[in-house]
């Protein structure tokens, strides 16, 4: 993805992994393969892998600079954290650090780390590991959590009973886990916020709620300089929920709730001016959605 750059805002991709990563009935379970064939044109090779089969997704953060802040949003996977049933993402090592430095970013300088939901793979960098202990990888950054997402999960992970749950055992294990090495230290360490519905980071900059894939599932919106931006998490996960909004997840907490969510997302954004930078995008990642014969489609930034 190119920098989206106005007079005082600039929007950067920092890219943990990319690649073929979940076959379609993994990800979309309602969707059927033939969907491959009918879309294969544009699917094929950026969003699906066809030697795999696999849909391709990336793992980044959303950098945002202002003369004010320096905002991430969403944190990966991070490095060290065990996911034994999740693959490459076990103690896994990437230089996003020395990546994010090479981009005139020291950790310090991170002024506010906002997760649109808090997912494993949404919060890993929250935290890095320091003589043995989870630590705040940003030591001077306020770590901004929806209250109804943080109480759901903090719920979920310290009460042996939990919530309802419809996520399957080695899921349910990794949720806990990685709320209490990504969250739990922030908390503990006093540099988290919760907020809620509308809460402005400064001035253009705010957060809005978008529930379903999560109980407090959020966005981030930005309107300031003629720029209309939204990071919009996991309300889409791959470029076929925009032409079919209908169909959720396999990961959505409440699927109708997030096909709900999702189908007024996209059209609320068709066919206006909005950059809509979703957290799973392959590269080039943002752009916009389009009316298209009945449906949507997303047409990609250059």
């Amino acid at each position: 993805m190119q920098p989206i750059i106005t007079d005082t805002i600039r929007i950067e991709r920092l890219v943990e992994s990319e690649g073929p990563l979940y076959p379609l009935r993994v990800l979309l379970p309602d969707l059927d393969e033939s969907v491959v064939e009918e879309h294969r044109a544009w699917l094929t090779p950026r969003f699906f892998h066809p030697e795999t089969r696999l849909l391709v997704m990336s793992l980044h953060t959303f950098i945002i600079r202002t003369p004010q802040h320096v905002i991430l949003v969403d944190t990966c996977v991070g490095n060290h954290k065990h996911r034994p049933d999740f693959g490459d993402w076990h103690h896994q090592r990437t230089p996003y650090v020395e990546n994010l430095n090479a981009l005139g970013i020291a950790l310090e300088d991170v002024d506010f780390v906002f997760c649109t939901h808090l997912h494993v793979d949404h919060i890993g960098w929250n935290t890095r590991l320091d003589d043995g202990r989870w630590v705040p990888t940003f030591p001077n950054a306020t770590y901004l959590f929806a209250r109804r997402e943080w109480e759901h999960w903090h719920a979920y992970a310290t009460d042996p009973a939990g919530p309802d749950d419809p996520y399957p055992p080695p899921v349910r294990q990794v949720l806990r886990d990685s709320y209490r090495d990504s969250v739990l230290p922030v908390v503990e360490a006093g540099q988290s916020e919760l907020i809620t519905d509308g809460h402005h980071i400064e001035k253009g900059i705010w957060i809005e709620a978008t529930p379903g894939h999560t109980p407090g599932n959020a966005i981030l919106r930005i309107e300031r300089d003629g720029l209309h931006a939204v990071l919009s998490g996991d309300v889409i996960h791959h470029p076929l929920q925009v032409v079919y909004p209908e169909v959720s997840s396999a990961f959505c907490f409440d699927p109708e709730q997030s096909r709900q969510t999702r189908r007024k997302f996209v059209e609320h954004y068709a066919d206006s001016n909005a950059l809509i930078l979703p957290a799973h995008f392959a590269t080039p990642t943002a752009g916009q959605i389009v009316s298209n014969n009945g449906s949507f489609r997303f047409v990609f930034r250059s």
